[in-house]
């Protein structure tokens, strides 16, 4: 190392020994430090309850906490839905005109409605099922009029008032059955099997394929079964729907206004087809959403209604086929018709029939989106008991296009339109509306 190097390191070697050197100077009292030392080192004596005591204060405190989470934890509870219970729901605006609208008892003004529902499914053993639906909504007569402009999701409820539209509980019955009870229940709810998968754009009519003679419904007391014959594809049912059960008539009374169901179907993945029959009792006269008034009891601007003494038979035959893929030109088609019998009718209707066609598309343009279009003639008389027939030919159609902007929003525009569609007039009807529904 040079010199010049040597002094460089010297120095600062010299820089860092100068404070400590001077602190060392500073006087220390070591006697203090050892008088500490001893106070501090000495070793802790232990007992058998030293342990034991520290043992039951850190328990109590936990007890302490956990009574605390349990008492909050049961606040929530009360306030929340039980860990069996789901909810769903939907919200549906839509917006519309109908040219002819105030030929058959509303106007032809753009006007707007809305509907709210909310689905709770409560189960109780695993394999049952408590149904409840809620609903509010209001629609005005440009859209509830039957059959012509009635759409699909119109719900009334008066004053936006929420109230229990659906009611029922269903459970198994060993290993192929199934069966439904409940106050607030319609007869296609408890069905061996879908009859239609055609979906209306806008028009109720063409619910089920044809909402008329047979699976026209009415919200009241009932019970239904359902039996599948394992994996065949063979399943039948029978249900009972009547408003005595909330009346003082009574159920299966004389008195009673009621319909008793029974179909036999046999379904496929993707095929189709079965035959209900209706036994209907007592005036029941819900078959107005896809029938003439003269079926319901109505002549033009005579307003009556089926007497309590009328009595009918009814009769729907259902099948449908889709293609093994969707998206192609090859469409589903779902079809149906319809008869039925009257025994003393108000209007000496003694027989009459109608029918449906319906075709869908899937994801035709992008993933979840449907095309349909659907034509059909709602139930209409085809012989009188007594005195000359003098009935109307109605018609009706939709198409629309339905479309997806996410998983939870849907947006369908529809036209539709309808001949004959009331006995006072044989003007025709054509509307146009935009239904957009929210899913949560």
């Amino acid at each position: 190392m040079k010199l010049f190097q040597k002094l460089l390191v010297a120095g600062t070697a010299l820089g860092l020994l100068t404070p400590i050197a001077a602190q060392a100077t500073e006087a220390v009292n070591l006697e203090a430090m050892d008088s500490y030392r001893r106070r501090f080192s000495k070793a802790k004596t232990f007992d058998s309850n030293t342990f034991a005591n520290q043992i039951s204060e850190d328990v109590a405190t936990l007890n302490g906490r956990v009574d605390g989470i349990e008492a909050r934890q049961n606040n929530f509870e009360a306030s929340a839905f039980s860990s069996t219970t789901t909810m769903d729901g939907k919200a549906v605006f839509a917006i519309g005109a109908v040219d002819g609208g105030d030929t058959i008892g509303g106007t032809e003004a753009l006007s707007s409605a809305y509907v709210y529902k909310m689905n709770l499914n409560t189960s109780f053993t695993g394999d049952d099922n408590l149904y409840v639906r809620l609903s509010a909504g209001e629609w005005g007569s440009n859209f509830t009029k039957k059959p012509g402009n009635y759409h699909i999701e119109a719900k009334n409820t008066g004053d936006n008032k929420l109230i229990v539209d659906k009611l029922w509980y269903t459970f198994p019955l060993g290993d192929n059955a199934t069966v439904w009870v409940g106050p607030n229940i319609e007869n296609y709810y408890m069905m061996a099997a879908t009859p239609s998968i055609y979906k209306p754009g806008v028009l109720k009519a063409f619910k089920l394929g044809g909402n008329g003679a047979v699976f026209g419904a009415s919200t009241d007391g009932g019970a239904g079964l359902k039996y599948e014959f394992g994996d065949s594809g063979f399943a039948m049912s029978t249900n009972y729907v009547g408003k005595g059960s909330k009346a003082d008539a009574g159920i299966l009374t004389d008195g009673d206004k009621s319909k008793i169901d029974t179909m036999i179907a046999f379904t496929k993945p993707q095929y189709h087809a079965s035959v209900t029959y209706s036994k209907q009792h007592g005036g029941w006269d819900a078959h107005e959403y896809y029938s003439t008034e003269l079926i319901h009891g109505n002549n033009g601007t005579t307003v009556t209604s089926l007497g309590s003494d009328t009595n009918a038979d009814a009769f729907a035959i259902r099948g449908y086929w889709r293609p093994e893929n969707s998206g192609t030109a090859t469409p589903e088609i779902s079809v149906g018709y319809d008869l039925i019998s009257f025994d003393n009718h108000s209007l000496n209707v003694s027989e009459g029939s109608g029918y449906f066609v319906g075709l869908g598309w899937q994801d035709m343009i992008q993933a979840e989106d449907r095309i349909g279009i659907a034509v059909g003639q709602p139930v209409k008389a085809t012989k009188l008991t007594t005195g000359t027939l003098s009935e109307v030919d109605p018609f009706l159609w939709e198409a629309y296009y339905s479309f997806k902007p996410n998983d939870s929003i849907t947006v369908t525009p529809a036209i539709w339109g309808g001949t004959d569609v009331e006995s006072s007039t044989t003007e025709d009807v054509f509307g146009a509306m935009l239904t957009t529904v929210f899913k949560f």
